[in-house]
């Protein structure tokens, strides 16, 4: 015997999958290859999933009414292949957020980790990777194939180019663009964003020693100051600060990047809030 709850209005392709203590809501349009944990709270006028694709849900998310989540990516390449969306637990989906189907041109899934917050208006583009405990404000897109990692938290209305990533632990400010990639631990802002201080608040939040954000502070400062390439800001680092995983994360990060880190200069470019 079923044990969820299904409004009657509600329109439920046979193709889904509804675990325990699912509730659905009113004028819903649950379609296509879709699998919903037990928890989730689907609260009413929701589309999940399409013809083509396949959507899965994990455990104890909420959408809140107009979501649209697993439609399919908007790329003139798509070619209905059967690309996927990943949700993972304990995700909030607030009004007329969205979340698309990867394309076909990398691994073919669109992922969503767990414990992340999605406001209003919020736009989630194919192929992206967003980690854990992730907020996103009200009003805040992300193109294809962005990255952004655990922790990070992005102000309203922000919109990120294709293809760029956000370190662990960043804060993007409301109304910045983002066009290259922002390094873990800091605060970004502008039009085009540029890395302008050390998250320290955000770092004290998360339980990070004192000595450790001293530590991080420095390398960032040493990346964003100074007239020094990368390579030899990176050995500086090397020099400078105290080895620990957080520091080795950090320059993995630079090293990887394809975008080119998000990096003004100029006096003003920093934010020194020792």
């Amino acid at each position: 015997m079923a044990k969820y709850i299904i409004h009657p209005s509600s329109v439920i392709s046979p193709d889904v999958e509804i675990a325990d203590d699912v509730e659905i809501g009113p004028y819903c349009l649950i379609q296509g290859k879709v699998k919903i944990g037990k928890g989730t709270f689907i609260e009413g006028h929701v589309t999940l999933g399409s013809r083509y694709g396949i959507v899965e849900i994990g455990e104890n998310n909420r959408f809140s009414p107009g979501a649209v989540i697993g439609g399919p990516p908007q790329d003139h390449s798509y070619k209905t292949e059967p690309t996927k969306l990943i949700i993972g637990n304990n995700n909030t989906f607030r009004e007329f957020s969205t979340a698309n189907l990867a394309t076909s041109k990398a691994d073919m899934i669109t992922e969503i980790k767990d414990n992340c917050y999605f406001m209003a208006y919020t736009h989630v583009g194919h192929d992206c990777k967003i980690g854990n405990n992730v907020t996103i404000a009200n009003d805040s897109h992300l193109g294809g194939h962005c990255e952004i990692e655990d922790g990070v938290t992005i102000g309203g209305v922000c919109a990120f180019n294709q293809f760029t990533k956000v370190g662990r632990g960043a804060f993007i400010a409301g109304s910045s663009v983002v066009n290259k990639d922002i390094l873990p631990f800091s605060r970004a802002q502008g039009t085009y964003a540029t890395i302008r201080a050390t998250n320290k608040i955000g770092l004290a939040r998360k339980g990070f020693p004192r000595e450790e954000i001293v530590n991080v502070h420095k390398a960032i400062r040493i990346i964003i100051m100074g007239s020094h390439t990368v390579d030899e800001g990176i050995e500086r680092i090397k020099a400078e600060c105290t080895m620990s995983p957080n520091i080795e994360y950090f320059i993995n990060f630079i090293k990887s990047s394809k975008r080119g880190i998000a990096v003004d200069r100029s006096p003003k470019g920093w934010q020194d809030d020792d």
